[in-house]
């Protein structure tokens, strides 16, 4: 059973007496951006730094656990699986998924269960998606995906992305949107913040190296990008995910790739 996430790695959110569960879902939504890109580009560590501090969250709040509680988390992971689909994941699949969630929370009444069905389903839609694409991604996808994380220093163009894969630009950019949800710009700005984190966490380089190494202009920039797609700022990032990373029930048991 997994153990209930640590308190004290982030800091507790204010709950109204009467509406204890408001802010819970105020601060999944200001998460959401961020969850939605990990998803898509595959990163199941960032969406698991998420879901536990979502649950940290939830474990500051107090109180018991009800239905309301129930509805919230089963919104979000509607919210989860319809960025799966985006990102390539079979949607009949998914739906199949959906009706055993209900199943599922209905039987669940503790904290501990709660926490381990969250996970247990993140789990199981990032391998629903996995298993699709290896056999539905467009290989123009992946492609475009790689060129870009490795030509993420310097100007990278519309133009120069859609030469490497061998169409239009016009043709790249609608590909992008339907397979991804984002727009080229929108796709290079994560793929370089996810680049960022990787350095944050696996490295004690500073800020203004991380940016440039990233392809960002300047630290104050690489802040401003981060901030709006993670919610936090580098600094911040990088200390959370230390936190967690010390504690042995910060994260559920790596139990795939």
């Amino acid at each position: 059973m997994s153990a209930r996430p640590n308190k004290s790695y982030f800091p507790a959110v204010p709950a109204d007496e009467e509406r204890p569960f408001d802010r819970i879902r105020e601060f999944y939504l200001y998460e959401e951006p961020g969850l939605l890109a990990a998803i898509k580009l595959g990163d199941r560590r960032e969406a698991r730094r998420i879901i536990n501090h979502l649950l940290v969250h939830i474990y500051s709040a107090g109180g018991e656990r009800n239905e309301l509680l129930k509805g919230l988390l089963l919104e979000l992971v509607v919210m989860i699986s319809r960025a799966a689909v985006e990102a390539g994941a079979s949607q009949t699949e998914l739906l199949g998924m959906r009706f055993s969630h209900l199943a599922e929370l209905a039987e669940i009444d503790d904290d501990e269960a709660l926490a381990a069905w969250l996970r247990g389903t993140l789990e199981r839609i990032f391998t629903a998606m996995e298993r699709q694409q290896r056999f539905d991604v467009p290989v123009m996808v992946t492609t475009t995906l790689r060129f870009m994380r490795e030509h993420i220093v310097g100007e990278l163009t519309r133009e120069d992305l859609a030469r490497h894969v061998g169409v239009s630009p016009g043709h790249l950019t609608q590909l992008l949107k339907e397979r991804t949800g984002r727009s080229f710009v929108e796709l290079l700005r994560e793929v370089r913040v996810q680049a960022a984190c990787e350095l944050l966490v696996q490295t004690d380089k500073p800020l203004a190296e991380v940016a440039a190494d990233c392809g960002f202009c300047d630290q104050s920039y690489l802040t401003h990008v981060f901030k709006a797609l993670r919610g936090m700022t580098p600094k911040q990032y990088r200390d959370n995910s230390r936190s967690a990373d010390m504690s042995p029930t910060a994260a559920p048991p790596e139990s795939t790739p």
